[in-house]
């Protein structure tokens, strides 16, 4: 019998991230899942760190989409959320919260251009992932 492959949107929370970000988040993958496809399980992994290290680069960065060579391996993003506390005393808790979205949204548009065989580009994920979050907070608005 083949293999069959697995599909979704899953999500993984470290012991340490804030409950409320965990939250907020675990909402927002809600509506991810009944808005877009994911053909090829791809699991977000939140992190309490401030920032995260890329596998390629090593650069220390807020989000971060491994997509393997393979597509019968998974792909995945990692999100800090170690920032949230700085981002609230900057920004205000509500737009620290959008910040944590966007990054996740723009890991998110790069996992689509993967799974097209599409170059990442950072422009377009930075454009849609804004589109997204938007999106996502008009729906908040009828609650």
């Amino acid at each position: 019998m083949p293999n069959k492959k697995r599909t979704g949107l899953r999500l993984r929370c470290e012991k340490g991230v804030n409950e409320e970000v965990r939250n907020v988040v675990i909402y927002f993958c809600q509506w991810l899942r009944n808005e877009y496809d994911f053909p090829i399980r791809v699991v977000i992994y939140l992190k309490k760190a401030y920032r995260i290290k890329t596998i390629e680069t090593h650069e220390l960065v807020t989000g971060s989409f491994f997509g393997p060579f393979n597509k019968n391996e998974e792909p995945y993003i990692r999100v800090a959320t170690g920032d949230f506390d700085e981002l609230v005393q900057e920004r205000g808790k509500i737009d620290a919260f959008f910040a944590i979205l966007e990054t996740i949204a723009h890991e998110i548009v790069h996992y689509c251009q993967w799974h097209h065989d599409e170059e990442f580009n950072e422009e377009e994920a930075e454009f849609q992932s804004k589109t997204i979050v938007d999106r996502y907070a008009e729906t908040l608005e009828d609650i």
